[in-house]
């Protein structure tokens, strides 16, 4: 584990599998460096160098308020600094809206890839006041309810499955992200619609999608192709119901950047 200092002071935690170009995998809500452990190890697999990173406030990561999308971006680019100044970027679900932002910034990216980035586009956003009533309930000590609060109305999960997910081993792996999800639900609410600067980056961009997966995600998708210019839509078979398989990203990647 190594710890790039983003601009405001903050240590980002990341870790690097392989020797190669770098690729740099943004993880989504309550995703961790471990979590893209195995895709960093197919990417190195492959020739290229996976660098896995905890976003603040998750894993080996600190945090400094207050939050705003703009240093989640320096952070990004503290990492892609510390690993030779670019990288290519693979951003999953709130990752990939992360990705298309810091691009916009102007971090120093070389190929976007975007996996089911979670843009609402105008249709089913998330009450204004998410972000402070997940805040409140961290404030209170309540980070179990703030979990399931952003399940349910951040992400959009059943009841039903959130109640699963309670009753699993799973759950207490979440509960000490739960500061992670006001940021990343104030993320999404900032760009829940790409701004100009998102759509008119000049990086080459591939939009990857699972099969089957949800319905908001299929339509984002298939908006943001629509949005930026040039670029891609690729479905990656192996991927379902939101996740990225590890051999089938690495494998769309490798095609669009060539033998390292």
């Amino acid at each position: 584990m190594q710890h790039a200092t983003s601009a405001d002071g903050t240590p980002i935690a990341f870790h690097t599998t392989g020797e190669g170009p770098p690729v740099v995998i943004v993880g989504g809500a309550f995703s961790t460096a471990e979590a893209a452990g195995p895709l960093a190890a197919a990417l190195a697999s492959a020739g290229y160098q996976g660098v896995t990173l905890d976003r603040r406030a998750r894993g080996d990561s600190g945090d400094t308020t207050p939050y705003t999308p703009e240093r989640e971006a320096q952070d990004l680019a503290a990492v892609i600094a510390a690993v030779g100044g670019e990288a290519s970027v693979l951003g999953h679900s709130s990752g990939a809206v992360l990705a298309l932002f810091a691009a916009g910034e102007g971090v120093p990216i070389t190929h976007l890839f975007l996996s089911e980035p979670p843009f609402h586009f105008g249709e089913g956003e998330p009450a204004d006041d998410l972000p402070d009533r997940l805040q409140t309930l961290v404030i209170d000590g309540r980070p179990e309810d703030a979990v399931t609060l952003f399940q349910r109305e951040g992400i959009g999960l059943p009841d039903a499955m959130i109640e699963q997910i309670k009753a699993s081993p799973m759950f207490a792996t979440l509960v000490p992200l739960a500061q992670s999800t006001v940021y990343d639900a104030i993320l999404t609410a900032a760009v829940s619609t790409p701004t100009d600067a998102m759509t008119s980056v000049s990086q080459p961009v591939t939009i990857l999608r699972g099969e089957p997966t949800f319905p908001i995600l299929v339509r984002a998708a298939d908006l943001l192709v629509e949005a930026i210019p040039d670029a891609e839509l690729v479905v990656v078979p192996e991927s379902h119901d939101h996740s990225a398989d590890p051999a089938g990203t690495a494998r769309e990647i490798a095609k669009r950047l060539g033998t390292p």
